[in-house]
């Protein structure tokens, strides 16, 4: 995760620090302090200026200061992971690998094949210095954050920057559109004293014909928020950008296609684990279930093993003796997703290196933290609960727990016994459950001070409800219990693993089960496509700035594009024996796509590598999370 920034001003009147304010500046220090540098290019006969500035989290191989220079005089900024495509060693920096490929490119074509083959999430940004042009964008998924700036026409200024403040009116800020990756021709738009860009859009393969009308829709879609004086182009021939997935297979037969309309409201639904057990009896469906695991597997293995760790700290071994300090943290609510994303990590993160479990929670109103408070509590549930953060210790009531159960919210409960379950499986590995509670007061604080700064250019209600989740959860600060006793703890991972996308490419929203129930698996299809082509704007570039913020990265373990998932919901809704279908229609109906998707592959993977009994846990904590959808 590094904090990148750009500013290009074509025969401006204003001196090129003047567009880059220092509430930016600060922003992006936070996101890379490791280093921090700038570097300002003047081409006087052409009459255009260009500021890089770049702040490094350092990650992998050497510290490696950005922006980075050659003999040259190409300039390369860098926010991204190569988890494949690119070959990057053990004790390489990945920034230094991507400008020794692009400073080795000839043509448009070798800079977008390079670009095509990438695995991993990116935003860069990268100054070809003989052509005087200007390349930026951002991965397919738009998994890492830019946001771009146009003045006014007669400033003639642009800015790129990872993250930003609140800008004066007229001069909004807005996400870069990850529909491909932009160029521009300072040289060209130097003599014009306008700026134009060119726009490379992604495309499933390079050798067949635009479906027609794709670019011009392209263009509609990047086009509409721009400013009018800004004048963009789509290429629409060779070279081109190849997509990193194959397009979503949307074929549906006639017998899935029949479920719309049907009537199931007569159904007593009942999910169990003998339900699941039996669903996975069938060796088909259980041979799919193991692929996705695979794929899971795969996806959580390279996250966890790109990060620099100390030569000691890379065998599986346990060690005679260590206070290690954890590398990975994981978004932890005890549900199926942060469950198995933990669960998965443990096979893969040396064993004497703890893993950091983050466990949010915001107090309770009053009546809330009263309701259901009749039943008696242990005094070892009271003890596990954390103090508010405005309490001391010495001020708690031990005989009444009245300071402690205000945090008690059911991702509090569910994540406590998602912890007993990890300890279960792997005794060895320490397993730091980090109680992070957040008041009222510190709340509207921080909201104030930095996350609606990290929101925009987002700002609706739900925008500020999860970026204020994710920001106090990555932050990391909170207490852990050791050997009883409740010490304050501040996480040192700098990769936080998040299980953002699942819920887009599987089906997790009720809305999901709503438009199956309307209009089938046709219309489901149709849903989760439209909800992937809008998850750069809507999710992860915001999720990407809030993460960034604590000096941290964020790794998505569910877009793992060597083995796409679009590939395995390809293999669930278009093989003979559908999957969603024939398992009982009990089960699918009264839980929705994301109960039956989830559990197959959950349970799938507790049968293969963990203890059964956490089939039986994770069944009951996942009926108890979606009671809300059993009944019909």
């Amino acid at each position: 995760m590094c904090g990148i920034c750009c500013v290009v001003t074509l025969c401006s009147q204003h001196a090129i620090h003047d567009f880059l304010s220092e509430d930016i500046l600060c922003h992006l220090r936070r996101r890379g302090p490791d280093s921090s540098q700038q570097l300002i290019k003047t081409v006087s006969d052409l009459s255009y200026e260009c500021l890089f500035s770049g702040h490094v989290l350092h990650l992998r191989g050497l510290v490696t200061p950005q922006p980075l220079e050659d003999a040259s005089n190409n300039v390369f900024l860098w926010n991204g992971e190569i988890f494949s495509g690119v070959h990057v060693g053990n004790l390489e920096n990945d920034t230094e690998v991507m400008f020794h490929h692009l400073a080795s490119c000839s043509s448009e074509m070798d800079i977008l094949s390079l670009f095509s083959s990438l695995q991993g999430p990116w935003s860069f940004i990268y100054y070809e210095a003989p052509r005087h042009s200007l390349w930026f964008g951002r991965d397919y998924f738009g998994r890492r954050s830019l946001l771009w700036q146009f003045s006014n026409e007669d400033d003639s200024a642009f800015c790129l920057t990872s993250v930003s403040g609140y800008s004066e009116s007229g001069k909004q800020w807005q996400e870069v559109p990850a529909s491909g990756i932009f160029k521009i021709d300072l040289k060209a738009c130097a003599a014009t004293k306008s700026l134009s860009l060119t726009l490379f859009p992604w495309k499933y393969s390079c050798k067949e014909k635009a479906v027609e009308g794709t670019c011009i829709n392209v263009l509609d879609q990047v086009s509409k928020d721009l400013p009018n004086h800004i004048h963009l182009v789509v290429n629409e021939s060779k070279p081109c950008l190849r997509a990193p997935v194959t397009p979503l297979n949307k074929t549906v037969s006639k017998a899935s296609g029949a479920c719309p309309g049907s009537n199931f409201s007569n159904i007593n639904c009942v999910v169990s684990v003998e339900a699941l057990q039996e669903f996975l009896a069938e060796e088909h469906k259980k041979k799919l279930a193991c692929q996705f695991i695979d794929v899971l597997n795969e996806a959580i293995k390279r996250r966890v093993l790109c990060l620099f760790r100390d030569p000691d700290q890379i065998t599986r071994e346990v060690p005679s003796t260590s206070h290690k300090k954890a590398h990975i943290a994981v978004l932890f609510s005890g549900g199926i997703d942060s469950m198995v994303i933990a669960a998965l990590a443990d096979k893969h993160v040396p064993l004497e290196e703890p893993i950091d479990l983050l466990n949010v929670a915001f107090m309770m109103k009053e009546q809330a933290k009263h309701r259901g408070t009749t039943k008696r509590r242990t005094s070892r549930e009271v003890q596990l609960d954390l103090l508010c953060p405005q309490e001391s210790c010495q001020d708690l009531d031990a005989d009444t727990g009245t300071h402690l159960s205000c945090f008690d919210v059911p991702d509090r409960i569910t994540g406590r016994a998602g912890l007993k379950e990890l300890e279960a499986i792997n005794p060895s590995r320490t397993w730091n459950f980090v109680e992070i509670n957040v008041t009222l007061e510190e709340l509207k604080k921080m909201r104030k001070q930095h996350i609606n700064y990290l929101i925009y250019p987002l700002d609706t209600v739900l925008d500020d409800s999860i970026g204020c989740a994710i920001w106090f959860a990555s932050r990391g600060e909170g207490f852990i219990s050791n050997q009883g006793e409740l010490k304050p703890y501040k996480s040192p991972a700098k990769v936080v693993l998040t299980g953002i996308g699942a819920d887009e490419q599987l089906a997790g929203y009720s809305r999901h089960r709503v438009c199956f129930r309307k209009d089938g698996l046709e219309g489901l299809n149709k849903e989760l496509e439209m909800e992937l082509g809008r998850i750069s704007s809507r999710n992860l570039g915001r999720d990407d700035r809030i993460i960034g913020d604590h000096g941290k990265e964020a790794r998505y373990y569910c877009f793992n594009m060597e083995q796409s998932w679009f590939c395995w919901l390809d293999a669930i809704f278009n093989t003979p024996n559908k999957i969603l279908i024939e398992t009982s229609v009990c089960f699918f109906v009264s839980s929705s796509a994301a109960v039956l998707l989830r559990c197959t592959a959950l349970c799938s993977f507790l049968f293969c590598f963990l203890k059964k009994q956490s089939v039986v846990y994770c069944a009951r904590v996942y009926l108890r999370k979606f009671s809300n959808l059993i009944s019909i």
